[in-house]
Formats: C-alpha cells, sequence, structure tokens
C-alpha cells in the first residue's frame, strides 16, 4: 500500500499546481479591474494607481502568481480586497457550511441508493423496477436550479414545515438543532443526482453479481434472494462502487455553488460567487483551489481504500 500511495501522490501534486497555474491566469481574464472597483468610479488615476501598487496588481503576472503560490504553501491566504479581513476567517466559516451540507446530501444519497437498489434486486417486480426507473431518471433530468424550487414551493410555501433558506443567528455550529431544519431542503436538492448516479451504478452491479455462478449455485441449494444481497453481492459490489462516491462526493462541490445560491446557504459557493462578482481576486483564487484540492484528496483517498480491497490494483493489475 505504501508504494501505490507513493505512486499515486506524484499525479495529485502534479494536478493541484496545474489547477493553481490555471485558477490563477483564468481569473485574469474576467473584465474589470479591483483596483478601479475599490477605488469607485470618481477615483483619481494617481489613486487607482496607487491601490493597484499597494495590491501588488502592477507587478506582472507571472511575479504575481509566485508570490501567491508561495504565501499559500506557507498557509498564508492574505486578506480580501472587498469583503475585507482575512481570507483563512472567511474560508473557515464557509468551509464548515459547506461541507455539512455536502456531507449530509451524501449521507442521504447513499441512503436512498442502497434501500432502492437492494430491493430492486430483492423484489424485482415490474412495479418497483418501474419506481426505481423513474425516480432515477427524474433525479437526474432535473437540474438543481429546478428541484431547489419545487422542494421550497411544497415544503416552504403549500405545505410550511421546513424554512425555505438561509441559517438562523450564529450560524450552523451555534444551533446546530434548529439548523437541521434549513439543512434538509439544500441537502435533499444536492443530493438527488447523486443519489439517482448511484441507484443506478448499484443495482446493475447487484443484477451482475446476482448472475455469477456462485449466485445461482446458492440460489439452487435453497439461499432467499435476500440473504444473497445483504450478504456476498453487496459486499462484493462495494469496492467498485467506491469509484463512483468518490466521484460523486468530488462534483457535490461544484453542485454547491448554484444549491448554496437558491437556499441562501453561506458556505463556500456563495463566496465564489461573491467574489467574482465584486472581482475579489484572492478569495476566488483560494475557494478554487481548496475545491480542486478537496476533489483531488478525495479521488486520492478512494483509489487507496480501493486498493486495499481490491489487491489487483495496487500490485499493477487490472480490477
Amino acid at each position: 500500500m505504501v508504494r501505490y500511495l507513493a505512486r499515486r501522490l506524484p499525479s495529485a501534486v502534479a494536478v493541484l499546481l496545474l489547477a493553481s497555474l490555471l485558477i490563477f491566469f483564468v481569473l485574469r481574464l474576467v473584465p474589470g479591474d479591483p483596483a478601479t472597483s475599490l477605488a469607485g468610479p470618481d477615483a483619481s488615476p494617481e489613486a487607482v494607481a496607487a491601490i493597484r501598487h499597494s495590491l501588488g496588481l502592477d507587478r506582472s503576472i507571472p511575479a504575481q502568481y509566485v508570490a501567491w503560490l508561495g504565501s499559500v504553501a506557507t498557509f498564508d491566504l492574505g486578506r480580501s480586497y472587498v469583503i475585507g479581513g482575512q481570507i483563512s476567517d472567511l474560508v473557515v466559516a464557509g468551509l464548515v457550511n459547506t461541507v455539512v451540507l455536502a456531507v449530509t446530501a451524501l449521507v442521504l444519497a447513499l441512503v436512498v441508493a442502497l434501500l432502492l437498489s437492494v430491493a430492486a434486486v430483492v423484489w424485482p417486480t415490474r412495479w418497483l423496477t418501474g419506481l426505481v426507473a423513474g425516480f432515477n431518471t427524474v433525479a437526474v433530468a432535473l437540474p438543481p436550479f429546478v428541484s431547489g424550487v419545487l422542494l421550497v414551493l411544497v415544503f416552504a410555501v403549500l405545505v410550511p414545515v421546513l424554512p425555505a433558506g438561509g441559517l438562523p443567528p450564529g450560524g450552523f455550529l451555534a444551533r446546530p438543532d434548529i439548523s437541521m431544519q434549513y439543512l434538509l431542503l439544500p441537502a435533499v436538492c444536492l443530493g438527488l443526482p447523486v443519489a439517482a448516479a448511484l441507484t443506478r451504478f448499484l443495482t446493475e452491479s447487484l443484477r451482475t453479481e446476482m448472475r455469477q455462478p456462485y449466485v445461482l449455485t446458492a440460489r439452487a441449494l435453497g439461499v432467499s434472494r435476500w440473504n444473497l444481497v445483504s450478504g456476498s453481492a453487496l459486499r462484493n459490489a462495494l469496492p467498485t462502487m467506491l469509484t463512483v462516491l468518490g466521484l460523486q462526493a468530488g462534483q457535490l462541490l461544484g453542485g454547491a455553488v448554484l444549491v448554496e445560491a437558491i437556499f441562501a446557504w453561506p458556505g463556500i459557493g456563495q463566496l465564489i460567487e461573491q467574489g467574482i462578482s465584486r472581482r475579489d481576486y484572492p478569495v476566488v483564487q483560494v475557494l478554487l483551489l481548496i475545491s480542486v484540492t478537496v476533489f483531488v484528496f478525495v479521488q486520492l483517498v478512494t483509489d487507496v481504500v480501493h486498493a486495499y480491497l481490491d489487491p489487483r490494483i495496487r500490485i499493477g493489475g487490472t480490477p
């Protein structure tokens, strides 16, 4: 496992360096000048030039990139141009809320996928198979801005049992008991497409396992479908499913940007949206780099766990 991890780490580091390069230079293509925005429309050219110098924007772009990368490497994230304050403080507050939202959505999606997949394979009736297929189609077809609006309309307007969005004063950590009510709708909205993807994949994996010779032999000996699915078939299907789960976990961060905007959830997605609209380069750079880092880390952990469960991968064979 140590040798396998040593083979995977250089590629992960290379991806992060390439991502930092793309993030930094692409953001410089966004129209507008942060110094002009800070100085105001009536500021003199001298005032704008002074602000550009104080922010280090008068240096060449490669020099700015090297300075920024060095600061990030020493965990000095700098200060926000527009929002104000240390970026590290903004990141911690937003990242906690986003992680809570993403983990809750992932847990809900995993529970739904396990229940639907196992039920569809253990009891392969026409109506249950159609129900699972219908759920997958609807969950994938509905974009978050549609499913989010529908959830708010039903559960916050027509049947007002849950709040439409936001968080109570003090944030999630201050009142986790009340905050769970605010968390449910955005978590369901974020987790729906993930649940559909996991359900489709796990159902097909379980059906493939149920056609294996050891299952057919056990069925001939009188072993029930439930015992086979909940035991051997599910255990054999889970290692491959980890790869899909890792991909979906990484994609949750991308989906969180839109979901947080719909439900006014104060996470990193909302900070990215504010930073882009206000041309606050340091905030957007750090948040995007953190998002890529989390995605790469999740993929690395997923690959390591998969390799641990399947020795053929870590010795260089085909899974």
